[in-house]
């Protein structure tokens, strides 16, 4: 039983190793994950960029409607924008994107589009994490720096919208997270991104375990790298108050 057993190990054990060099080492095949990944990291960063921006100009439009009633056409169109981008999947506004919007231009970059769609999408969600953050901040802030003879857009820059940020970077943090993980359906374009860099590999190898375990295990990595690095944001942000 035991040289069974001893048998049987050294099987599982040579059929993992034959996989494993099946699907990374053979013919370079690691290198569709790392070129997938360099594209995902890619798009994440750029549509993080892309969502903050607009997120911070729909959040400040609809809090400053919220307190002066000011702004009431672009407080209509910024609640348009955000009723349509939350109530529609993120794939089907990806593929609206390119084959709609840029179906009739030529050499239209795939990056650029998944760019645009996933910041477009993810500036709906910080719009109103931003804008809960702006309207967490007491009135008397805002009064207080009317009253030093700051305009509106002074006071909000230099003394509401710092206060905020801090409150939601968590929520911040996450909304990144999730940006990060939902880029894998960029493959619905043909982008090769991480998840289509797997693909790749169960399309060459037959074998769908290898591939799809070890964009998950990216993917972890990259997740908890990042709850880390927001963590310590935070934990600094709060020992500056101190």
């Amino acid at each position: 039983l035991t040289n069974i057993l001893r048998l049987s190990k050294g099987q599982n054990m040579g059929n993992f190793q034959e996989r494993f060099y099946l699907n990374f080492i053979k013919d370079d095949r690691w290198m569709y994950m790392w070129d997938g990944l360099k594209i995902t990291l890619e798009v994440t960063l750029f549509a993080t960029l892309l969502g903050i921006v607009l997120g911070f100009l729909v959040a400040i439009i609809r809090s400053t409607h919220d307190r002066t009633g000011k702004l009431k056409i672009m407080n209509v169109l910024c609640q348009i924008y955000l009723t349509v981008i939350r109530g529609t999947p993120a794939v089907v506004q990806l593929l609206i994107m390119y084959f709609v919007i840029f179906g009739s231009v030529k050499g239209i970059s795939k990056v650029l589009v998944a760019v645009l769609a996933f910041g477009i999408n993810s500036g709906a969600y910080v719009a109103e994490i931003c804008r809960a953050g702006i309207m967490s901040i007491d009135i008397g802030q805002m009064e207080a720096g009317r009253s030093i003879g700051f305009s509106y857009g002074q006071t909000m820059w230099y003394i509401v919208l710092p206060q905020a940020f801090k409150n939601v970077l968590p929520a911040l943090g996450n909304e990144f997270i999730v940006l990060l993980k939902e880029t894998s359906i960029s493959g619905y374009i043909a982008l090769q991104d991480l998840t289509k860099g797997g693909d790749i590999i169960r399309s060459r190898t037959y074998d769908a375990f290898m591939p799809l375990i070890g964009v998950a295990i990216v993917y972890l990595v990259l997740v908890l790298g990042f709850t880390k690095l927001v963590s310590m944001l935070e934990r600094r942000l709060n020992q500056s108050e101190r």
